[in-house]
């Protein structure tokens, strides 16, 4: 709390000139309109209803089906906020109590699973990374859908396949990228040989059957309760694997709401130019809207971090760890978007993580200190450029 009122100080405070930065009209207004704070306060006050949307003040004009691009489990939970305070509060609100969670939640984590011997410096690194310093301070989704990732590998990991896909489920309620938890958990059976692995097999089989009989499906049974077979699938997780088509579905009822409200299934599909996975590398082409410019060595940077972490994580023991590393990061190398750092995001526990021992070292707790002035000017100075013009607060701020 205490280092996101500091970022918040300026706008508190009314300051114009703040470290050499100009805020003209200097007030807290500026954090209600980082993006994409407003946009999920208006999912939040019209639940996706067309004619609602429509009759939202917004300066800028956006089409009914964007705001599928911005999925309800954030917004609903900003909503149940709003007895007590407007939509924009509720939105920053709703991000504050999800990253003291996840905080609180890393600190179990990475001691829980023994990770490192000074979980409460590692938190603070993982809390003041820059880009997450921001993101974290405004209204955004991405605390709330790292502390259900995070809460999902914890529950595979310790054998609760049930809780693993309900919160996975929650995740992709949240943020689409969710979806590759389940492909990461189905990598993990893969490897195991557990009970998916059987199971294609017996398709496979099947398929290659010129007819399929009684006799076909009755032998295709028996193959699967062969002992040998069994014993490589693990009893105890036999069909408990099933509990990871939770997070699936959970993208499924996200579909059939925009069903009830768009009449349009896949509107997430056609809310316009909101889905940036191209190809490999795609970030590198200043052409594209979202890009913009060649100015992109930081980018560089992230993947050379991430993709560092996922070779680390490679011997690790708890191997959703790796999976899910790995996956996110093949997904990010497609996003064709400037803001790198946030889509990326959720990699960042994983890689705080991978190196942790050089993270939670003197020498980078030194550098730390010395360069937080340089992380808090950066998000200032981001905060003044990344904001939703909104000159009448009157949709948001009823009730």
């Amino acid at each position: 709390m205490i280092t996101t009122f500091l970022f918040w100080s300026p706008f508190i405070l009314r300051a114009t000139s703040w470290f050499g930065l100009n805020i003209p009209n200097s007030d807290f207004l500026y954090i209600y309109r980082h993006y994409d704070g407003p946009l999920y306060a208006v999912v939040a006050k019209t639940l996706y209803n067309p004619w609602k949307i429509e009759s939202f003040i917004l300066d800028i004009s956006f089409d009914v089906k964007y705001f599928a691009a911005h999925l309800p489990l954030y917004p609903l939970l900003v909503r149940i906020f709003v007895p007590l305070f407007n939509y924009s509060q509720a939105t920053i609100f709703v991000n504050l109590i999800s990253t003291m969670i996840l905080g609180v939640f890393f600190h179990y984590f990475v001691k829980h699973f023994a990770l490192t011997k000074k979980p409460l410096l590692l938190t603070f690194v993982l809390l003041m990374f820059p880009r997450f310093l921001v993101v974290r301070s405004v209204g955004a989704p991405e605390s709330l859908f790292m502390l259900l990732l995070l809460l999902s590998l914890a529950f595979f990991e310790k054998n609760n396949l049930l809780l693993a896909g309900v919160f996975g489920g929650l995740a992709t309620m949240t943020k689409t990228p969710g979806i590759l938890l389940f492909a990461a958990y189905i990598l993990f059976f893969l490897e195991k040989g557990n009970v998916p692995y059987v199971i294609l097999n017996g398709v496979k089989n099947l398929l290659r059957q010129p007819r399929l009989t009684w006799r076909t499906l009755k032998s295709n049974s028996n193959e699967l309760r062969d002992p040998p077979l069994i014993a490589q699938a693990d009893k105890k997780r036999n069909w408990r694997f099933l509990y990871v088509l939770l997070i699936p579905l959970g993208l499924l009822l996200v579909f059939f709401i925009y069903h009830i409200q768009y009449n349009d299934f896949f509107a997430y599909f056609h809310s316009g130019d909101n889905i940036h996975l191209v190809a490999p590398f795609a970030v590198f082409n200043s052409a594209n809207r979202w890009v913009g410019n060649g100015w992109l060595e930081d980018v560089l940077l992230y993947f050379f971090l991430y993709l560092t972490a996922v070779i680390y994580l490679k011997s690790i023991k708890y191997r959703s760890f790796f999976y899910f590393s790995l996956v996110f990061f093949l997904g990010t190398v497609m996003v064709q978007h400037r803001d790198i750092g946030r889509y990326s995001l959720p990699m960042w526990p994983l890689a705080a993580i991978a190196f942790e021992k050089f993270f939670t070292s003197k020498k980078f707790l030194l550098v730390l200190v010395l360069l937080l002035p340089a992380i808090y000017l950066y998000a200032w100075n981001f905060s003044l450029q990344n904001m939703l013009p909104v000159s009448d607060w009157t949709s948001f701020f009823s009730k």
